[in-house]
C-alpha cells in the first residue's frame, strides 16, 4: 500500500504553507485528540474530533497498540514465531489450528482471489520473496527467470483452504507460504475502527500505513479531505483530494517500492499469474469501500489486472475504482462508474 494521508498532513510532508485552496487551514471549532505510534512495520495515527467527554484516551492507546500487536503477531511473515510464520513453516497438509481472526482474514483473502481470477493471491509469498520485497531483503537484479517458473508451482490461492469452524487453515501442498501484506494493514485499520466505534466516537480518521478509515466531519465540520499522491518515483506532490464522510480508501502503486535495473523499473506487486511485477501503464489504483481490509486487497488485485480488466471487473463488481495511468509523460485519470458516482473528487 501507499502514503494516502489527511489533506494537512500531506503538506506537513511536503514541508508546504499550503498546496491547493481545499487544504488550506481554518480556525478549529472543535478540538482533536491525535494517537500515533508504531504498528505492523509502519506507523499509525488516529485522529479523534470532539471526543466524548467520558473518553479515557490513556485506556484506548493502550487498547489499540494490544489490539496491533496482537494482529502483527498473528498475521506477520517478519516475526518468525507469528501464527502466519508458523503456519508457514509447517510442511504438513493437515488441518493447522489457527486464530480466528487471521482465519477469516484468510476466508476474506480467498473469496477476493476467486473473484478476481487469481489477480489477488495470498500465496504470492514465494515470488515477493524472490524479488526482494519480503522478509528476506532487497535484490538489485531481477531473479532468473527458471526461478520463478519453479517457484510459480507453489502459487494458487486453490491449495489453501480455512475452516473458521475450528478454526484452522490447510494446505494442499506442504510449500504454500500465505503473505497477508496486501490485507492486514486495512484489516488492523478496520480493528482500531471497531475500537473507536465502541467507545460511541462519531468523528475520527483512523490510518495504518497509508491505509484509511474515516467517519463524521473533521474538526471544521466538514468531510475528510483525503491526499491521493501523484504517481511519480521522482517527487511527492498531491494529484487529486477525495472527500467523504463514512468510508475506507486504499491505494496500490508501482511508485514507491521497486528497484531499478538497466532502465527498467520492478514493482513490489507481484501478478501471481505471471510471476513478475506488473507491468503495464496503470501507476496506481484507489479503492473506496465499506471497509479497509476489502479495499486494501482490491487495490493490489486491480492494480494486477490493470485499468481495462479491472475497470471492466470494477463495474461487474460494483467497486468504487480509481486509475492513474501513465502515457506518453502524461498522468491519465479512469475510474468506475460507483467512484463517480460516490466519491467528491478534487
Amino acid at each position: 500500500m501507499l502514503t494516502m494521508v489527511p489533506c494537512e498532513q500531506f503538506l506537513a510532508i511536503l514541508g508546504t504553507v499550503c498546496l491547493l485552496a481545499s487544504c488550506e487551514r481554518a480556525p478549529e471549532s472543535a478540538s482533536v485528540q491525535e494517537l500515533t505510534g508504531s504498528a505492523m512495520g509502519t506507523a499509525y495515527s488516529v485522529k479523534i474530533v470532539a471526543p466524548p467527554a467520558r473518553l479515557n484516551i490513556a485506556s484506548l492507546r493502550a487498547d489499540i497498540d494490544r489490539e496491533l500487536a496482537q494482529i502483527e503477531q498473528q498475521m506477520s511473515t517478519y516475526i518468525a514465531d507469528s501464527e502466519l510464520s508458523q503456519f508457514n513453516a509447517y510442511r504438513g497438509v493437515d488441518w493447522f489450528e489457527v486464530p480466528i481472526e487471521l482465519c477469516r482474514v484468510v476466508v476474506e483473502a480467498l473469496s477476493i482471489s476467486a473473484a478476481s481470477g487469481g489477480a489477488f493471491d495470498i500465496t504470492v509469498g514465494p515470488l515477493v520473496n524472490l524479488w526482494g520485497f519480503g522478509p528476506g531483503g532487497g535484490v538489485t537484479v531481477p531473479p532468473d527467470p527458471h526461478r520463478i517458473v519453479a517457484l510459480m508451482d507453489s502459487v494458487g490461492h486453490a491449495a489453501l483452504h480455512a475452516d473458521c469452524s475450528v478454526p484452522a487453515l490447510r494446505k494442499g501442498r506442504p510449500d504454500v507460504y500465505v503473505d497477508l501484506s496486501a490485507i492486514a494493514k486495512g484489516y488492523g485499520v478496520d480493528r482500531v475502527a471497531a475500537i473507536l466505534d465502541a467507545q460511541q466516537v462519531q468523528n475520527y480518521l483512523v490510518e495504518i500505513g497509508g491505509d484509511l478509515r474515516v467517519l463524521g466531519k473533521n474538526s471544521r465540520g466538514e468531510n475528510w479531505s483525503i491526499a491521493i499522491e501523484s504517481p511519480t518515483r521522482s517527487a511527492r506532490s498531491v494529484h487529486a483530494i477525495i472527500k467523504m464522510n463514512r468510508a475506507a480508501v486504499a491505494t496500490s502503486g508501482d511508485y514507491r517500492n521497486y528497484f531499478e535495473h538497466e532502465g527498467s523499473y520492478y514493482s513490489h506487486t507481484i501478478d501471481p499469474r505471471t510471476g513478475f511485477p506488473v507491468a503495464h501503464n496503470g501507476a496506481a489504483v484507489t479503492v473506496v469501500a465499506d471497509n479497509a481490509a476489502y479495499a486494501d486487497a482490491l487495490a493490489t488485485g486491480l492494480l494486477v489486472l490493470g485499468p481495462e480488466d479491472g475497470l471492466e471487473f470494477a463495474e461487474r463488481r460494483k467497486i468504487a475504482a480509481y486509475y492513474l495511468l501513465r502515457n506518453d509523460g502524461v498522468i491519465e485519470e479512469r475510474y468506475s462508474s460507483l467512484f463517480a458516482a460516490e466519491v467528491s473528487l478534487q
